[in-house]
């Protein structure tokens, strides 16, 4: 059993890796991308919380979210992302019941101030360019790139070079 211990502050801000399970490429489709949208709106109306960054990418996904003020729960917002999209999907079942569709944990860090928060939302958002996938972040459809772009938070053409502030991050 790990000794982990997860940093659950109510209103927190956080960065996430989700991965699936032994990095099967299972986001290579549009509709898996759709229905990974769907489960994750469908969680947002139950136990609402504010996506800041988002990208999807064949076998992992990274986020950061914003809470509500009185609300830490963000373990039980991926279980339940992660369960509605598997019940669409069918899959092998483990010796525990479990579809191997994700890998089991999710990494998280708190964010801790506005340029931790703007790293990590720049990791986000350069993270398809990082695995070569495309050559600039605006070329990723499964991004809230563009959204940022309209919000003024980067130019279009940003991206085309590793940005300094991630430079050799590894949040995988």
């Amino acid at each position: 059993m790990s000794d982990y211990r997860r940093c659950y502050v109510p209103g927190g801000c956080y960065f996430f890796t989700v991965v699936t399970h032994r990095r099967h490429t299972l986001f290579g489709s549009p509709e898996h991308v759709e229905g990974l949208r769907q489960a994750v709106r469908a969680v947002q109306r139950a136990r609402p919380f504010t996506i800041q960054a988002m990208v999807v990418l064949p076998d992992h996904l990274h986020a950061v979210w914003q809470l509500p003020e009185d609300d830490a729960d963000f373990s039980r917002r991926w279980r339940d992302i992660k369960r509605g999209f598997s019940s669409r999907l069918d899959a092998p079942v483990n010796h525990r019941g479990e579809k191997a569709i994700w890998q089991r944990r999710f990494w998280e860090h708190l964010i801790r101030d506005e340029d931790d928060w703007r790293r990590h939302v720049d990791y986000v958002h350069y993270n398809p360019v990082k695995h070569g996938l495309v050559e600039r972040p605006a070329q990723w459809p499964y991004s809230s790139f563009h959204a940022a772009v309209r919000k003024g938070w980067y130019p279009l053409h940003w991206g085309a070079t590793e940005p300094e502030d991630i430079r050799g991050w590894q949040l995988e």
